[in-house]
């Protein structure tokens, strides 16, 4: 099933073609690489006018052009929620906005759950599953291993005015934490994440999506509470399907909660043509209630 994300106002995919996307974030207007924009268009002259450039290098990485002087970073809403923005050494800017289609999930979820929901997100990057589950009034402990990206997300809590509220910001391997909050004894009423391909913990620990997803998605499930509301996994994973995501969710929660599995695509609508952008997968599974 795909999910769009077409709710922004912020935000826009332009334009996406010839390996390339071009995007408007508030009044910035960035050029980057895109792998899934694979067919071809002739690009007009709003591709070179354009605020900042990545250019892809032939040996791997790249390298920002910009053509105006901008602000370290700048912000965008997405409806009650507000972001940093700012463009990285590796093309990203700190935020999906295809995602906005799993924080209007997740938070639908809370809020209609009517009862104290608490929330662990992994591989919380900036931190914007967090914040949306918190503004929808959950307790959350995100957990990544990056330092700067869990001070990235602590930026954006000050920025959604949700400092009052209950999050926890771990930086740590997401499978050493699980395991012990096995052993401590912690439950969670609904888990969200985002694994990379590969990465490395803060002890340099090795992780590989193929190698290690199942044995992190067994560990989650034995700190499920006893009245699951949600389990969320996002994967830009290049050869997994979506499918598969649901049939690991399907193996491991289904016999013990039952409820309901979706998944499929997550995509941005480009506004020259109307088509959609492709931008990753999910794979959900939700409780009854």
């Amino acid at each position: 099933m795909l999910k769009v994300s077409n709710e922004w106002q912020d935000y826009e995919c332009l334009d996406a073609g010839n390996g390339e996307k071009l995007e408007r974030w508030g009044n910035v207007y960035l050029r980057r690489p895109d792998p899934q924009a694979m067919w071809e268009i002739k690009n007009d002259s709003a591709w070179e006018d354009v605020d900042g450039y990545y250019h892809r290098s032939t040996d791997g990485g790249g390298y920002w052009d910009f053509k105006t002087k901008l602000n370290e970073y700048w912000i965008v809403r997405y409806k009650d929620l507000t972001f940093k923005v700012s463009p990285t050494n590796f093309k990203h800017t700190g935020l999906f906005p295809e995602q906005a289609a799993n924080w209007d999930f997740m938070m639908e979820k809370i809020r209609r759950a009517g009862r104290p929901i608490k929330v662990l997100n992994l591989f919380a990057y900036t931190g914007a599953d967090s914040m949306a589950c918190s503004k929808a009034g959950a307790e959350v402990t995100q957990v990544d291993a990056s330092k700067g990206m869990s001070n990235w997300a602590k930026e954006n809590m000050k920025l959604c005015h949700l400092e009052n509220n209950k999050i926890r910001f771990i930086v740590d391997d997401c499978l050493k934490f699980v395991e012990r909050e096995f052993r401590r004894g912690n439950k969670y009423d609904a888990i969200v994440m985002d694994p990379p391909s590969y990465g490395r913990g803060p002890n340099k620990e090795v992780w590989k999506f193929e190698k290690n997803m199942a044995i992190l998605l067994d560990a989650c499930v034995k700190i499920l509470s006893d009245k699951p509301l949600f389990f969320l996994i996002n994967s830009y994973t290049t050869g997994i399907s979506n499918i598969t995501l649901s049939n690991m969710l399907k193996m491991s929660l289904s016999p013990l909660y039952g409820g309901k599995i979706t998944s499929g695509e997550i995509g941005l609508p480009v506004t020259k043509n109307n088509l959609i952008l492709p931008c990753g997968i999910y794979g959900r599974w939700e409780s009854n209630e």
